[in-house]
């Protein structure tokens, strides 16, 4: 059995969120949804502390790569670990994201939800102590 995470996964796409919602409960994970920057920050700053925290880039307003910045900057939930979930496949992001600390960068075009689902819970396995 693997170890259960409390995840939070903010992206602009409900449909998406709906789908990952249902790849991560068949791991007996219920994740915390935010549908965009603005809800995730109010969430973390309202004292919300996730192991993993699953970001979109490209959304509307504040997009992934600055909310995690004012994650750092504010030091939010300072022991998440960070994903980047994106269909931003650019270096000059990863290499920002990279710059920022993430500890995985997941292509969403070249991965199925379920995929998706099992890589981040991988990730999770190898950089949660």
């Amino acid at each position: 059995m693997k170890k259960q995470y409390s995840i939070l996964i903010v992206d602009d796409d409900k449909f998406l969120l709906d789908m990952y919602v249902k790849k991560f409960e068949k791991f007996g994970i219920q994740p915390d949804l935010s549908v965009g920057s603005a809800g995730a920050l109010e969430k973390l700053r309202g004292g919300v502390t996730p192991d993993v925290i699953v970001l979109d880039i490209i959304m509307p307003g504040m997009d992934g790569l600055e909310l995690l910045e004012t994650i750092r900057k504010e030091n939010l939930s300072p022991s998440s670990i960070v994903i980047m979930l994106t269909n931003e496949g650019e270096s000059q992001k990863i290499e920002k994201a990279k710059s920022l600390g993430v500890v995985g960068y997941i292509v969403k075009a070249t991965s199925i939800p379920s995929e998706v689902a099992d890589e981040i819970i991988r990730i999770a396995d190898e950089n949660i102590k």
